[in-house]
């Protein structure tokens, strides 16, 4: 697990951040709000504490698609330190052809993951073309496929779920269907959909 303060002004609450896969914090650094933010990438190994937060008032989780299972499997061997949390279009379940991405959609993106083929991910996640992004494709690789190995993780009671309408990776119906018994907000958009938003309290509840 990777931790970068991506800020850290001694506010009296914070916002850690599971992040999806490639991506990084990019997609959220735009959002705006009187709040510290850690972001937590690199899901290999997921046996790390996190960073000491006692001095906050109020600790904030949105773990996000495959930060959900990530986050659920920590929390399996560690404490929950939250009082709120939120899941953006992920699961428990990431590999799963009824609650997740289907198993051979997986394994067809692990073997023909190159720099082309993340480019197609990035368009698909966005919605549109993105500039070319040079990434670690050896440790991506690694990284999906450690997730499809861990599998499922334990169930995880989010305070709020949150599935976008024209999700391409999780795909928008199989999000609904692994949330059914759970309420939800949809937002329009697709499997990134933080351009819906400019403050963090839109996505969590800041005191």
């Amino acid at each position: 697990m990777q931790f970068d303060w991506v800020k850290r002004d001694n506010n009296k609450d914070i916002i850690v951040v599971f992040g999806g896969w490639a991506v990084g914090f990019a997609p959220l650094a735009h959002l705006q709000g009187d709040v510290d933010v850690l972001f937590v990438s690199d899901f290999r190994d997921i046996s790390a504490d996190l960073p000491d937060l006692a001095q906050y008032e109020n600790k904030s989780l949105v773990a996000f698609s495959f930060g959900v299972a990530a986050y659920a499997h920590w929390q399996a061997i560690h404490a929950d330190p939250f009082s709120f949390k939120v899941a953006i279009n992920g699961t428990v379940t990431p590999v799963d052809r009824q609650s997740g991405i289907p198993p051979v959609i997986m394994q067809k993106t692990i073997d023909a993951l190159d720099p082309d083929s993340l480019q197609v991910f990035l368009m698909r996640c966005f919605g549109e073309k993105q500039p070319y992004l040079d990434a670690d494709i050896a440790a991506l690789k690694e990284e999906l496929e450690i997730v499809q190995q861990r599998g499922a993780a334990p169930i995880v009671d989010f305070d709020k779920v949150i599935v976008s309408d024209k999700d391409r990776i999780f795909l928008s119906a199989n999000l609904k269907r692994a949330y059914e018994n759970k309420d939800f907000a949809t937002v329009s958009g697709p499997h990134i959909p933080f351009g819906a938003w400019s403050r963090w309290e839109e996505v969590v509840h800041v005191a």
